[in-house]
């Protein structure tokens, strides 16, 4: 049977992640890969496991998941993202579908993936904290840095073991990664983006590397004592893990075209 791949964006505010979650002694919790099975599933009357490249923890936003099913599909491939689309909740929404080859694993096939942490430094009373977008941007009351996170964000890149960035309970038996880059730039008002590639990464990885940024950006941590933090593999001496309504998924590259969700971002696929 043939087989589909599908770039997805979602909203996670209102989802426990996207891996399926089903507890035994409870209804299963929502989850994006559970809404987007149902949907396809309701659309091609048949049972279907939709397989996604990245496991985005409760509450983590994304704009270029990749996943992909295998399945007997007879609505015509040019209207199946908007077939599909109509069968979704309105904090999802498949932004392509195509053919892809039998065996495309959208896990073991990435090379690389980036993710996007945006923060706000309000400085409070004066600044107030961000509203109609509270639920993509973390809020901090200090005001940051931003030269001497990008200092420290240069530090980041390269291959080395990221233990330090992880929580202890990450579950990989390998913490080597590659950071390909990390880019800290303002954006508009007192909006900051931290953008970090990379071949993968651990649990909470991105929202550890961000909280350290943050200290960083406080000037609770030098932007040289990085190499440091990296070669102690301690978790202590990094920053906090950060929420997750400041992270979203930005795009996972296979190698082949330009991923969907890099226009206009610091870090390029490689």
């Amino acid at each position: 049977m043939p087989r589909y791949r599908l770039s997805i964006a979602y909203d996670g505010t209102d989802f426990h992640g996207w891996q399926r979650q089903e507890p035994a002694d409870a209804p299963p919790l929502r989850t994006v890969q559970g809404v987007v099975q149902e949907a396809v599933a309701d659309l091609i009357r048949q049972r279907v496991d939709v397989v996604g490249a990245s496991r985005t923890d409760s509450g983590v936003h994304a704009i270029g998941q990749v996943a992909a099913f295998t399945a007997d599909v007879r609505v015509p491939l040019e209207r199946l993202a908007a077939a599909i689309n109509s069968r979704l909740p309105p904090d999802v929404q498949v932004r392509s579908a195509e053919r892809t080859h039998d065996d495309f694993n959208p896990i073991g096939d990435a090379r690389s993936k980036c993710y996007r942490y945006s923060i706000e430094h309000t400085s409070h009373p004066h600044h107030p904290r961000p509203l109609f977008d509270r639920n993509t941007v973390f809020a901090t009351p200090y005001a940051l840095d931003v030269a001497r996170m990008q200092r420290a964000a240069a530090h980041l890149v390269g291959t080395y073991d990221c233990v330090a960035f992880a929580q202890i309970n990450h579950g990989r038996s390998t913490t080597v990664r590659t950071i390909y880059g990390c880019t800290v730039h303002g954006g508009p008002g007192r909006r900051i983006e931290i953008e970090i590639a990379g071949s993968g990464f651990l649990y909470n990885m991105v929202r550890i590397v961000a909280g350290t940024l943050l200290e960083v950006g406080r000037g609770r941590i030098e932007p040289g004592d990085i190499p440091a933090i990296i070669e102690s593999r301690d978790r202590r001496r990094a920053g906090p893990t950060l929420p997750p309504q400041g992270l979203c998924l930005r795009w996972i590259w296979y190698g082949t075209d330009a991923p969907s969700g890099a226009e206009g971002l610091t870090c390029a696929p490689e």
